[in-house]
């Protein structure tokens, strides 16, 4: 009772609660910063491990071009060129604030350079025809020497951002202790608050019939303000649907955009790599096996791109729809659908008067509840029906699944809100009836074009 009547509790909880809150802040951005410069030291390792790569690389198409002459090795020793000049770039400015391993640094690029320097020097001296000239550069020990002091240079930065690692996961773990120990004081001193505030009850108890009649009193007051608010949570539903219709026509006009990208450009470069394949082929029939092999697995990833990119653009933009019309879409969808999942489809579609705008939204209503099937229904028989009826066409999927409640929240119902949203945004209605053991029936109703 004294501990609850002290004017000093509130101030020393407070307190409590601003050094808990103190401590859990200084944890949180001391963690921020460590992971940051993690993330900052597995860039810098990348980096070196890029760099030595990329030298072998250089080296290698260097080499490859002098003993075949072939030009097909000049295009990864100018790539190597960019990347080590990228990488070098970030590796300074990274060491620049790096008292200990900016010497290492400078040396390093000093010994790319010279490295890149006899790389270059070397193919001039072929390009010029210059043979022996090339060969007495290229046998010699230079090459050799530079670039076990590069690897040497490498591993030991390497080493060094590894201690940083380390050091920095250290500095976390210390960090997480740290928090841990704030958590845990502060749910003692809530425990220590629920008691006191159970003392009080009973006090509380005696204020709150006090205030009883004075709460009436404002009661109709408050039912006023309940009256005005809900008519603008009315007003604020009604504009959160006109939203969420205007970004599902956007969504479906995105979709658009990126399936005739997808088909225009990766369309042109995936034929365009197939081609050229097919001639690298000719040209190295019964001269290289090997290559010939690899180019033939190489035409067979193409074909496989070709078909993925056929497979979205169905997917995002639905070809059937506009070249066929709307029941051969749905005949289609729910064949492959048949295919895929091994449940039978039963179609009994008849031709209807839709805008294109609506027929896009059957479409999508079917897929949807096609995918809803796939995942969560369990069923063997899926019926799809579309119809004109008193004045309006009629499209629903019912299958013979597991069903569900639809009063309870599920996660993954935001599919047939989309439904929803989407019916109704074509001036339509939209009805789910389901019940655990008695499968689902999704119905929607759309308006008619009228006749000209």
């Amino acid at each position: 009772m004294r501990l609850k009547r002290s004017p000093f509790a509130f101030p020393l909880a407070t307190l409590a609660a601003l050094a808990m809150m103190f401590i859990s802040e200084t944890a949180y951005w001391q963690s921020t910063r460590s992971l940051r410069e993690l993330g900052t030291i597995a860039t810098a390792r990348l980096n070196l491990m890029n760099l030595s790569r990329r030298v072998v690389d250089a080296e290698s198409g260097q080499r490859g071009y002098l003993l075949s002459g072939r030009t097909e090795y000049l295009q990864p020793y100018r790539d190597a060129f960019a990347d080590i000049d990228a990488a070098m770039r970030w590796l300074k400015d990274y060491y620049a604030a790096s008292p200990r391993e900016a010497p290492a640094m400078v040396k390093l690029e000093m010994l790319v350079q010279r490295k890149l320097s006899e790389l270059d020097a070397t193919m001039r001296l072929y390009d010029e025809g210059k043979s022996e000239a090339w060969r007495a550069v290229l046998l010699t020990d230079i090459g050799k020497e530079q670039m076990q002091e590069i690897r040497g240079l490498t591993e030991q930065l390497l080493a060094a951002e590894a201690r940083k690692d380390a050091a920095g996961r250290r500095d976390v773990d210390y960090t997480l202790l740290l928090n841990r120990i704030g958590v845990a004081a502060m749910t003692a001193i809530s425990l220590l608050a629920l008691a006191m505030y159970l003392r009080q009850t009973a006090a509380l108890e005696t204020h709150r019939r006090e205030r009883q009649e004075a709460i009436e009193a404002e009661r109709d007051q408050l039912e006023a303000e309940v009256g005005r608010r809900t008519a603008q949570l009315t007003e604020l539903a009604q504009q959160l649907t006109e939203l969420a219709q205007h970004l599902q026509s956007a969504r479906e006009d995105e979709r658009s955009r990126l399936a005739r990208e997808l088909h225009d450009e990766l369309g042109a470069l995936l034929t365009a790599a197939k081609l050229d394949a097919a001639r690298i082929k000719s040209r190295l029939a019964g001269q290289a096996p090997e290559a010939a092999e690899r180019l033939g697995h190489l035409n067979e990833i193409l074909n496989n791109g070709i078909a993925l990119k056929r497979r979205i653009i169905e997917d995002l933009r639905p070809s059937s729809l506009s070249n066929l019309g709307l029941i051969a879409a749905l005949e289609i969808q729910a064949r492959e659908f048949a295919q895929s999942s091994g449940i039978e489809v039963d179609c009994q579609l008849e031709p209807v008067s839709l805008k294109p705008s609506a027929e896009l939204t059957a479409y999508r209503l079917v897929q949807e509840a096609f995918t809803n099937i796939a995942k969560y229904a369990r069923a063997e028989r899926v019926e799809v029906r579309l119809a004109a009826r008193d004045g309006a066409a009629q499209i629903s999927v019912c299958d013979d699944g597991i069903g569900f409640d639809p009063r309870e929240r599920r996660p993954s119902a935001h599919g047939l809100l989309g439904m929803r949203y989407r019916v109704e945004a074509e001036g339509g209605r939209f009805a789910l009836d389901a019940a655990p053991g008695n499968g689902t029936h999704i119905q929607a109703t759309l308006p008619l074009v009228p006749p000209p």
